[in-house]
């Protein structure tokens, strides 16, 4: 059987599969001089930045959802088995499918490039830019291999576009396994780091764990239903439904195979089994143990991608399972989830407001934002995938603004505690306006629009979906949120006290690390921590000309950094501007029939 390919449909993954094989030959043949780690760099980013514009060029195209990978409705004998005779193309029926226009109207796709497909691959690969720009700074210290580094990230990358678009549980899976599993190896690649080691093997055990329990639920879901199509799967399970079965020749069917309605407690395992596996995935409660120590255990640019791209792809895979292929069951899991959601952004902030260190302060708050963005799925309304999507879009620019932020200021291995960023808008009135803009972005207040007008999106959605307790919670939850984040706010404008021996170097009594006071052996970047006498460099600080190093290459290889602040910033400005502009991107009915 060979099934049709739409290959402009499927061109964002090519350009990223493409470019992952480029950065690996390079890493391969150049020669190891200094000019490769930004060249392999440039490779990635330049290929991040042409998926995104092929995406960008999709979204603007005329006509209806692209789909490839179509097997025909009127296929005979055992390669129709599973399928059913259904016509399901009706909706949003259009060029891209088998035959041309309209030829996707007798098939079943796998692969649809729809506006909900659309949203998710931009913010994947939009987020992608920036990680790739705190990546050149990961690995510009050289103990990183940097062609595995980048080509890891760039599948991570093809799973979290191809995810959005799988309307087949296979293909859901499979996707869902490309982005989590070159995470583990990310994690770990900065070698003869304990605390990178335990931080991957804690997330291998977890992802094993979740993925274990998702193919259970996912395989009882097919057991019962006989197809692995998300859309055939909906409406086997609206109700009895008369499947042919090939007894001989190519078109002939005399039996009918009922499906038996005696069995809803394996479906309501199911969903319960295929919930959870998406719960570890997006650190929901009670899945979430895992966020913090792996959070501070990975890179910082690993840490950013697990805290949007990774989450991002695990929101869109719980969605397409629970709305294009669930939704007949929603009374079933739309309480769980609710519940679910509570849960998590109170566990989750109550756990923030504990943290004493920027990036487990980061990671919790995660989890909390994932019960925003939870909790218009837990509501029975046909709006809420537009008001979780909205939520996840203004988040995305937020969290990874603050992780850029964090990155520039935080020292090499040990990450530094919230104390650390006291008087950091002295010290660096840039760094520091934009962490405090970030946090006060994602606390929802002036002139932090953008964080506001999500919540507000949400809340509305609660209430008019009749969730006015989860409403209740949510707004408990972000008064909670406020305190950490004014707190940590509070922190960058507040003076350093001036104490006897301030100026002087770390060896002889100095400043504590983050406190900027000058150092003996030459000078120290803005917002960089202060060497100690054995010739500790802080992150961010290069080598200090005076003990051999580049005076000005510090400062270079940071300048990735910067820029990925500016982009975070000025989405982020734009989004408390006009938040329209996000609101604008999600059209109704976002998910197309495969």
């Amino acid at each position: 059987m060979i099934q049709s390919i739409d290959y402009y449909a499927v061109a964002p993954l090519l350009v990223l599969v493409l470019t992952a094989g480029a950065v690996l030959l390079l890493d391969a043949f150049l020669p190891r001089r200094p000019y490769a780690r930004p060249l392999l760099g440039a490779v990635t980013l330049t290929g991040v930045l042409g998926a995104l514009g092929v995406v960008v060029a999709q979204a603007v195209r005329d006509g209806g959802p692209m789909r490839t990978f179509c097997v025909p409705a009127g296929l005979p004998g055992p390669a129709r088995a599973g399928i059913g005779a259904l016509d399901i193309g009706t909706l949003g029926s259009g060029p891209g499918g088998p035959g041309g226009p309209g030829g996707a109207a007798s098939a079943l796709c796998s692969f649809v490039v729809d506006d909900f497909t659309l949203v998710f691959a931009g913010l994947a690969l939009a987020a992608g830019v920036v990680v790739v720009l705190l990546s050149m700074a990961e690995l510009s210290a050289g103990d990183v291999p940097v062609g595995e580094w980048y080509f890891l990230l760039l599948c991570t990358l093809v799973g979290a576009v191809a995810l959005p678009a799988s309307r087949d549980l296979v293909m859901l899976v499979v996707a869902l396994e490309l982005v989590s599993l070159p995470v583990f190896a990310l994690t770990a690649l900065r070698r003869y780091d304990g605390r990178s080691s335990e931080a991957a093997v804690k997330l291998f055990l977890v992802s094993v764990v979740s993925t274990a329990v998702m193919l259970f639920g996912v395989s009882l879901l097919y057991g019962m239903t006989g197809t692995v199509y998300l859309d055939r799967l909906a409406q086997v399970l609206r109700g009895p439904v008369a499947e042919p079965v090939a007894i001989s020749g190519p078109d002939a069917y005399a039996s009918v195979l009922q499906i038996a309605y005696d069995l809803p407690p394996v479906l309501i395992v199911a969903v319960v089994l295929v919930i959870a596996g998406f719960g570890f995935k997006v650190a929901a409660v009670p899945f979430h143990a895992w966020a913090g120590d792996v959070y501070q255990g990975a890179p910082i640019p690993v840490a950013a991608l697990l805290s949007v791209i990774s989450k991002a792809a695990g929101f869109a895979g719980l969605i397409l399972i629970l709305v294009a292929a669930l939704r007949g069951q929603i009374a079933v899991w739309a309480p769980l989830v609710a519940i679910i959601a509570a849960l998590t952004m109170t566990v989750g902030n109550l756990l923030a407001l504990r943290q004493r260190h920027a990036v487990r302060l980061l990671a919790w708050s995660s989890v909390a934002q994932s019960g925003y963005i939870l909790a218009p799925l837990g509501v029975r309304d046909d709006e809420a995938v537009s008001a979780s999507i909205a939520y996840l879009v203004f988040y995305a620019a937020m969290n990874l603004g603050a992780f850029a932020v964090v990155m520039l200021v935080s020292r090499r291995g040990a990450r530094g505690g919230l104390d650390d960023y006291r008087g950091l808008a002295f010290r660096n009135p840039a760094a520091g306006l934009a962490l405090a803009f970030f946090l006060i972005c994602l606390a929802g207040l002036p002139p932090g629009l953008a964080g506001l007008f999500a919540k507000v999106v949400v809340f509305r959605e609660l209430v008019d979906g009749g969730g006015a307790w989860l409403a209740l919670v949510m707004a408990a939850n972000t008064v909670v949120g406020l305190y950490y984040y004014v707190a940590w706010a509070a922190r960058i404008f507040t003076p350093v006290p001036v104490t006897e021996g301030a100026g002087a170097p770390a060896a002889v009594g100095g400043a504590p690390a983050g406190v900027g006071a000058p150092s003996a052996v030459g000078e120290v970047p803005t917002g960089a921590g202060v060497p100690s006498a054995v010739g500790e460099v802080p992150t961010g600080a290069g080598v200090p000309s005076a003990v051999g190093g580049r005076a000005g290459g510090g400062r270079a290889r940071w300048v990735p950094v910067g820029v990925a602040i500016v982009l975070a910033g000025v989405v982020a400005v734009v989004f408390s501007i006009a938040p329209q502009v996000v609101l604008d991107l999600l059209p109704e009915g976002l998910i197309a029939s495969g």
